[in-house]
């Protein structure tokens, strides 16, 4: 009876440590990504739009530094980091190549790399600039203007940056021709932070070097590539990159962006029901995403029609 009763208590006690020991390795696995909380997890949530959609958009705006040249950005908010939307013009002149030779194979072996962006926000109170914001972003995607799609996605260093994100058109239907629609953008670059206009979807589905664009007659000027395209409710329908004039310009359209994004990996930087990816997860894809490499002169680009891309070199000293 008291050897039954020892291996009965042994048994238990195993079977105690057992479950521990499972635990223990489970909050191990989960430690592989422990880059947020939630990684991994859609959240299967509801955007919520706007009340002020002026306000809004001007706090989901800011100013993109880049070696530089001066553009646009939006910003998309998930578990408290800060992604910034931009166009692949806008940073082309951080890329960077080096050579290294691969450990497994002996090969000499080009790595692309990024220098850090500086992400400038505009502080406003009572109808005055009382300051700004600076912080660095590293860039997390890029696809070029030459033969890619013109879009670049940076991740702020600094959690919490900013609280608000944008919110995107997911709907399956494109926006009617004569839609009205509003851009916020830096126009002028860093003088023109988080300017307004208006306008409407004025057409859609103009092709340029294989790339579909909708057109709009929103104003927008040197500084406003990268910048948003918003509904009247403050949905995002696209990103400006390329201009023929104030009132006929170029859009990279959110139907277009969404389908990058998702083949990069990084839709949840557009739809919050999609899984925010771990840092392992986000390295499974390069940052580049273009038909050939080469570094993208930003400074005299032209689209293949004469459109011009919207960034602007500086009007004034960068922010220190």
């Amino acid at each position: 009876m008291k050897r039954t009763f020892t291996a009965m208590a042994l048994a238990s006690l195993f079977g105690i440590v057992s479950f521990f020991s499972l635990a223990a390795a489970t909050d191990e696995k989960k430690e592989d990504c422990p880059q947020r909380p939630g990684a991994c997890k859609a959240e299967n949530k509801a955007q919520q739009l706007p009340t002020d959609v002026p306000r809004y958009l001007q706090d989901i705006s800011v100013t993109i530094h880049a070696a530089g040249s001066q553009g646009s950005g939006v910003i998309k908010t998930r578990d408290g980091v800060n992604y910034v939307w931009t166009a692949g013009h806008v940073v082309a002149h951080l890329r960077k190549e080096r050579e290294i030779i691969d450990p497994r194979t002996g090969a000499k072996k080009t790595v692309i790399e990024f220098d850090d962006a500086k992400v400038v926000k505009e502080l406003v109170e009572d109808g005055r600039s009382v300051g700004r914001l600076q912080m660095d972003a590293e860039v997390i995607r890029y696809s070029n203007a030459d033969n890619g799609h013109d879009l670049a996605l940076l991740r702020v260093r600094k959690k919490n940056f900013v609280s608000s994100s944008v919110v995107f058109y997911l709907d399956e239907q494109i926006p009617t021709i004569g839609t009205d629609l509003l851009h916020c953008g830096s126009l002028l670059g860093q003088m023109g932070s988080n300017s307004m206009t208006t306008g409407i979807m004025s057409q859609h589905g103009r092709v340029i070097g294989n790339q579909v664009y909708d057109q709009t007659t929103c104003a927008v000027f040197p500084g406003s590539s990268g910048g948003g395209v918003y509904l009247k409710d403050g949905r995002y329908v696209g990103m400006v990159v390329r201009g023929a004039g104030e009132t006929f310009n170029l859009i990279v359209p959110q139907r277009r962006l969404a389908k990058w994004a998702e083949r990069v990996g990084v839709r949840f930087a557009i739809d919050d029901n999609a899984a925010v990816c771990c840092e392992d997860e986000l390295k499974k894809h390069p940052i580049e995403d273009s038909a050939h490499g080469g570094a993208f002169r930003a400074e005299s680009a032209r689209a293949p029609s004469g459109y011009d891309f919207l960034i602007v070199r500086p009007l004034m000293p960068l922010v220190k």
